[in-house]
């Protein structure tokens, strides 16, 4: 059976074996009361990136009509309850480079801002991706200039880091993703543990300034940069340690379950909510969860769907099998089933006059659109949420043949405050309302 979204009251709690936190209480950035004749702060804009491995099952994902209050296809259902925040994109397309493993393309390279004749010394059109950008804008206000996670439940990693990983800085320098929810809970919200090192620090700084005067020319250049890194590092505690009142508010309860021993829901669910925290608490505005693994042949087990485990990857080349092509859907539908829970938790956050999802905007993708045909066009692409007001919602955008997804990167980078004009072979931005 499909799993079903539980329903949200006002009272909810936000609850996915592990971080937990009351709705009501969750009011740390609504705009505070200030002196008179001062305007309100107006919250920051949020990016997340829910990834999804090996495409969908096409005949499945798309709706029958477009434009505004479209028609939920079958695979698209669990979205009803959000959909008046929902904009679905369709016919945008990734140019796929002959040569080189379709689906480590297809995952390392789907935020990617390389044109597809930039190659990587590995022969992948990878260069920063699209969050690193944004990250790099949002990260001078935030602790933490972003956030990687990944619900992969395989400790033995058998596939090489394009397939585990979405985010980079740079081709060769990946973002690697965090997997164990104790140790972001741990990175986000031990304070004490940050100010113990900020301790350290300071001892390592001062020592630091001792050598600077018997240090030649390249020496200390090399000092300097040394000093920078612990300057940023400084500059992250400070800005953890100032949220700590905030913190204390909401009564973050840590992981209690390991992570080898969640269900899928469970995994995928503790993770969002542990990015629904880190951008409540403006510790970071630029986050992205990997579902899964991009092809991985080791059998998923998904709770509540299949009695036994299954080869997503495998099963994406049994297609032509009506019995095969059904389960697929069904996953399809339990993945954006997880998308649509971690919306309406968003959208139950008040901040400011509106709330955390009017503010933020939470796409779901894939850098596959068929894991049989191992093709990049018309990939499956949903923005939940409104950007702080640039994003108009419950609509069904269908682009030009060829139009390129790195137009949507673009118009999401701007949102954000990035300065660009182009990203890879984008055509020109997308537009969003």
């Amino acid at each position: 059976m499909i799993l079903k979204r539980p329903s949200l009251s006002r009272r909810a709690v936000l609850r996915g074996a592990g971080a937990t936190l009351a709705l009501p209480l969750l009011e740390i950035m609504e705009t505070r009361s200030l002196a008179k004749g001062t305007s309100p702060v107006r919250p920051p804009v949020r990016a997340g990136f829910f990834y999804i491995p090996n495409g969908v099952v096409q005949r499945a994902w798309h709706p029958v009509d477009e434009g505004e209050n479209f028609t939920l296809s079958p695979s698209l259902q669990p979205l009803a309850p959000v959909q008046e925040h929902i904009s679905l994109f369709t016919k945008l397309d990734r140019v796929k480079v002959a040569g080189t493993d379709g689906h480590a393309q297809a995952g390392a390279c789907w935020l990617s801002s390389a044109a597809p004749d930039q190659l990587s010394p590995a022969g992948y059109p990878l260069k920063k991706t699209i969050d690193q950008i944004m990250a790099e804008e949002a990260g001078k206000h935030t602790a933490f200039r972003s956030l990687e996670l990944s619900c992969n439940p395989y400790e033995d990693n058998r596939e090489s880091v394009y397939f585990d990983n979405i985010s980079w800085y740079g081709h060769g320098h990946v973002a690697r993703s965090l997997r164990d929810p104790q140790t972001v809970f741990n990175r986000l919200f031990a304070v004490k543990e940050h100010q113990e090192h900020g301790s350290v620090l300071d001892l390592v700084m001062g020592d630091a300034k001792s050598l600077d005067r018997g240090l030649g020319m390249t020496d200390r250049g090399k000092l300097d940069e040394y000093m920078e890194s612990i300057r940023t590092v400084e500059r992250q505690i400070e800005r953890v340690t100032k949220r700590q009142s905030e913190i204390d508010k909401l009564r973050i309860a840590p992981p209690s379950k390991p992570w080898q021993a969640m269900s899928r829901d469970e995994f995928i669910q503790v993770m969002g909510d542990l990015m629904i925290l880190a951008f409540r608490t403006d510790l970071t505005r630029v986050c992205s969860i990997m579902s899964s693994p991009e092809r991985w042949g080791s059998p998923l087990t998904v709770h509540g769907l299949f009695d036994k485990p299954v080869d997503h990857h495998g099963m994406t080349h049994g297609q032509g099998h009506d019995h095969v092509r059904t389960k697929l859907e069904a996953l399809d539908h339990f993945h954006v089933q997880q998308f649509s829970t971690l919306v309406a938790k968003m959208a139950q956050v008040k901040e400011g006059e509106g709330t955390l999802l009017d503010n933020s905007m939470f796409l779901l993708g894939s850098g596959i659109s068929d894991g049989s045909l191992h093709v990049y066009t018309d990939l499956p692409t949903i923005v939940a949420g409104h950007g702080g007001g640039a994003i108009a919602a419950n609509r069904h955008i269908k682009s030009a043949q060829g139009t390129p997804i790195a137009n949507l990167w673009l118009s999401m980078a701007q949102i954000m405050g990035v300065e660009a004009s182009s990203i890879g072979d984008s055509t020109g931005a997308l537009r969003m309302t």
